[in-house]
């Protein structure tokens, strides 16, 4: 089984994400590590981010131990990352990986930007998780603040809607819904009443779910 999310930063999809692949027993990838990698790898070296040259050079030598440091979650290296993402050698350079990582079994689920309608386009589930841009904002705020980040809500605001414009109007795999998936607005969801409707509409589309694992992921 195969499930894809796509959705805009702080949307709810990686934590629906993780819960999904918990529940089933599956892989999970947070496809949106790659490209905050590279970023990250650019910045290390004092590079830009918006050069293709030097973004190239750093997805291809990218390593699995690179998308383990918690530098990654910094705002400035997802800003990076928007700007990594929408080059097309970089992208293609990091497509196969992302399909070979959902291809092994027993089935994965990856959240990004692009899963639904490019990556993994004839996946058994699609979902595109989104929310307002305040409530976005405001949830990225408090994150950063709980890691002891010194930002402040006008900043991460402005920071989100220049991310958000880069991600939706890039020419190669902009951010948007697949025609087939399920839309969910979770600016007044619960965590828990994401899950319950994806659950659902898994249980709708009869997805295969052999192996799964029990209700609460055991």
């Amino acid at each position: 089984m195969i499930i894809a999310i796509d959705g805009p930063a702080a949307s709810g999809k990686g934590t629906l994400g993780r819960r999904l692949a918990a529940h089933f027993g599956l892989k999970h990838m947070d496809t949106g590590l790659l490209y905050r990698a590279i970023g990250l790898a650019v910045l290390r070296t004092g590079g830009d981010p918006a050069n293709a040259v030097a973004a190239e050079a750093a997805a291809r030598a990218l390593r699995p131990e690179d998308l383990e440091t918690a530098e990654l979650r910094a705002d400035k290296v997802a800003q990076a990352a928007s700007k990594v993402a929408a080059m097309p050698k970089v992208r293609d350079l990091l497509l196969e990986f992302q399909r070979d990582f959902a291809l092994r079994p027993p089935g994965a689920v990856l959240d990004g930007r692009d899963i639904g309608t490019v990556v993994c386009p004839d996946a058994d589930a699609k979902f595109f998780v989104t929310a307002s841009l305040e409530v976005r904002a405001e949830r990225r705020f408090k994150e950063l603040r709980e890691r002891g980040h010194d930002v402040i809500y006008p900043a991460v605001l402005q920071d989100m809607t220049q991310r958000d414009a880069r991600d939706s109007g890039r020419a190669v795999a902009p951010l948007k819904p697949a025609a087939d998936a399920l839309f969910l607005d979770s600016s007044d969801l619960t965590a828990d009443e994401a899950f319950e409707q994806a659950l659902a509409f898994i249980a709708d589309k009869a997805v295969p779910t052999t192996g799964a694992a029990g209700p609460n992921g055991t």
